[in-house]
């Protein structure tokens, strides 16, 4: 043996020794990532629309895809509501001890969350490396070019970090996510509507029902106009008013001056009084919003004036009848409170029925002990679909539905934005979405609302299953791509309407100032090129009589604003969800 193999025998061993503990330690480590998957997806992941099997096979591909990133630790973001408590208090934790990567998801209020994110388009300063945010801002995103396209980043430089089982055609609100150009934007993450809440006891007590038929006509049941739901209002305001000894209204809302009651409106309420156009998921040429795009998508006007609808006759009625109800027909106090405030007023159990009412807190009316749940847990209420005004035409939106939605921001750093993808991803994954909906009860996904463990809930939960399955749903979205800047268009809606509210302006020129004011920002936008050929583009002035007598949006004045009044049986309305029908 020579001296040189002499030599380098040790080296060799000390090369295989070093080799052997690697290999060991990067053994255990994964083996504990794995230990860890297997305990959360015991305790915790369960029920899911996967095996335990199929569900360790997605944790595993989380585990190696997160190698590169393990020690990490990203920021995101998102609203307070219960789903994003569940996943910033459990889920980020779970993440953190199967990936270890580690995830701070901070809560704050919605407008907070658009601000912030403003903030960071604006400066290019990474405030959070992904936000959760309303897929309202759809055509915000589109236009400006600040935010990452999805579709295009799955496929590309996010391919090695996206999810093979995500199944992007499970999500139910990827219509809402997906721009002009047909690609995806933003991750549905969680999603509720804005349906008709009603009191399902009062409306089949025998009494109630003939007291209501002999005023009125018509069954007492769930309005499918808005003239049955002023009748109803009108009944148990000012017919039935006490029961139980206790004083009863026939609606409930809320009219404060702040942000909130901009969402009030904005949130489809100039879509359900009919002022838009047909279209699913929105009106086109004409949205909710009364903005009018040509056909490139380019926003061309909101005033009457220049094609769009929101100072339209229809327009005008829906806020006319939301003040008049609001005086009428709801609790003392009503009128003074913000969004927030009113909420704990249907637990009370003294309102029959609310025209908007979002789903996304089913989970406060369903607590035993409260007033509007019985001894056996099941709900006193329903949900139905949302009543439409007299300018509704078949084939237009519904009503509204909120999109919470992963998004991703280009100043975001290659790396951390990966690490924030992996985050987004495992909190709608197949292993853990399904708990998340029983937990929060927004379903993102189909094959969820449709597992079994949702049957056996449906009767808990007052309609939402059975809505959620219905081919109704469809007519229930957000907030379209014709909107091009929604934070700086939705702040104009609260400060307007709210002029009108609080009897400062007529309600005419509340709804004339909204459109003037929407037309200059839209002039703005396009002035300043930043949105380039997707920018508005606006259309010239022309006397409001040229568009009221061409068809659609924007509609001529109804002679007629209160047709009869129109109910439908809640049982037989289910009956033919059930069945696939939608009425």
């Amino acid at each position: 043996m020579t001296d040189a193999i002499r030599r380098e025998k040790p080296r060799v061993r000390l090369l295989i020794s070093l080799t052997a503990a690697l290999l060991m330690l990067f053994t255990t480590s994964a083996s504990a990532d794995m230990a860890a998957a297997k305990k959360w997806v015991n305790n915790e992941f369960q029920p899911s629309t996967l095996s335990k099997a199929e569900q360790m096979k997605e944790m595993e591909w989380f585990i190696k895809a997160a190698k590169p990133f393990k020690g990490m630790k990203i920021k995101v973001v998102s609203e307070t509501i219960p789903t994003h408590e569940y996943e910033s208090k459990v889920l980020a934790k779970a993440f953190e001890e199967i990936t270890g990567i580690q995830v701070t998801h901070d809560l704050i209020q919605e407008g907070d969350v658009i601000e912030k994110l403003q903030t960071q388009m604006q400066s290019g300063e990474n405030i959070f490396d992904a936000y959760i945010n309303d897929s309202d801002l759809i055509g915000t995103h589109y236009r400006y070019g600040y935010v990452v396209n999805l579709t295009d980043w799955m496929a590309g430089e996010g391919k090695d970090v996206t999810l093979p089982t995500l199944d992007i055609d499970d999500f139910m609100g990827k219509s809402f996510t997906t721009a002009p150009d047909g690609k995806l934007y933003q991750l549905p993450d969680q999603q509720f509507a804005n349906l008709y809440w009603f009191r399902y006891d009062w409306f089949n007590r025998p009494d109630f029902k003939a007291q209501f038929k002999k005023l009125y006509g018509y069954e007492l049941g769930v309005p499918v106009n808005w003239s049955a739901y002023e009748d109803i209002a009108e009944f148990f305001s000012e017919h039935v008013r006490e029961i139980d000894g206790k004083a009863v209204y026939g609606h409930m809302d809320y009219g404060k001056k702040a942000p909130d009651l901009g969402w009030r409106f904005t949130d489809a309420w100039l879509s359900m009084a009919g002022a838009g156009d047909k279209g699913i998921p929105n009106g086109k040429p004409v949205d909710e919003w009364g903005i009018r795009v040509d056909e490139n998508d380019r926003p061309v006007g909101s005033s009457v004036s220049r094609g769009g609808a929101t100072n339209g006759p229809a327009a005008k009625y829906s806020l006319r009848k939301y003040m008049e109800w609001l005086r009428k027909y709801a609790p003392p106090g009503a009128l003074g409170m913000d969004f927030y405030q009113s909420l704990p007023s249907l637990a009370k159990g003294n309102v029959a029925q609310q025209i908007f009412w979002y789903t996304a807190f089913t989970s406060s009316m369903i607590k035993k002990g409260t007033a509007v749940v019985n001894a056996d847990g099941t709900p006193k209420w329903r949900m139905a679909p949302s009543p439409h005004g007299p300018y509704w035409e078949e084939g237009m939106k519904l009503g509204y539905q909120d999109c919470g939605s992963w998004t991703l921001l280009k100043s975001t750093p290659l790396k951390r934005r990966k690490a924030a993808w992996l985050f987004a991803q495992f909190v709608v994954s197949k292993t853990v979405s399904l708990k998340k909906t029983h937990v929060g009860l927004t379903p993102i996904r189909d094959s969820d609302i449709r597992d079994e463990s949702f049957t056996k809930r449906a009767p808990q939960l007052g309609g939402l299953v059975e809505f959620y399955r219905s081919p109704a749903r469809v007519a229930w979205t957000p907030t379209g791509t014709n909107v091009p800047d929604y934070p700086k268009l939705a702040q104009l809606w609260w400060q307007n309407i709210g002029e009108a509210v609080a009897g400062e302006v007529t309600v005419d020129t509340a709804m004339d100032n909204l459109a003037r004011e929407q037309d200059k920002v839209l002039k703005r936008i396009a002035r300043s090129k930043a949105q380039g050929d997707k920018g508005p583009k606006l259309n010239k002035p022309r006397d409001e009589s040229y568009w009221l007598n061409k068809p659609g949006s924007p509609k001529a004045k109804l002679a007629n604003e209160k047709p009869q009044g129109e109910t439908v049986n809640y049982d037989d309305l289910i009956k033919a969800w059930r069945e696939g029908r939608v009425r």
